[in-house]
């Protein structure tokens, strides 16, 4: 089990440093913006959907912990190409995963999003983690441009 939790720091600790689309996306379809007021993390998530309400294109940007940042990361790769509706059930899947609820599986790949799973441990952690997922359903929903983990 170190040797799994090990990996999955080196994980976390690679998406912190070399953060995957990262960057501000120039006339977004869909954009939202995220605060942790609690811990200090920042983001902004861009969204360029298609004409089939695919996400061809998610990136973000701002400052945060290494979780918070890692988490962002890794859901840019995995949001892209996705429709809205699967869109949520990841976003349902993540949160239940990143707080220790029944995940629901159904026709997801998870495996990325796994090495967050650790979180749910650490209750004031589950916000820097689920903060650009919470940023993005916004988006996707256009429930406004701010959302706030308190």
């Amino acid at each position: 089990m170190n040797e799994l939790r090990q990996l999955y720091q080196e994980v976390i600790l690679d998406h912190n440093r070399n953060p995957r689309n990262f960057g501000r996306l120039e006339q977004p379809t869909h954009q939202a913006q995220g605060i942790n007021p609690l811990c200090g993390d920042e983001l902004t998530v861009y969204l360029m959907l298609d004409k089939d309400d695919r996400i061809e294109t998610v990136c973000f940007e701002g400052r945060g912990c290494a979780i918070s940042t890692a988490s962002a990361s890794l859901m840019t790769e995995t949001l892209k190409g996705v429709s809205v509706a699967e869109a949520d059930a990841y976003f349902d899947a993540f949160h239940a995963l990143a707080t220790g609820a029944a995940v629901p599986t159904a026709g997801l790949e998870l495996s990325k999003l796994e090495v967050l799973s650790g979180v749910q441990e650490y209750p004031s952690r589950v916000k820097c983690a689920t903060l650009a997922w919470h940023a993005v359903h916004s988006a996707l929903h256009n429930r406004g441009t701010k959302v706030t983990t308190e």
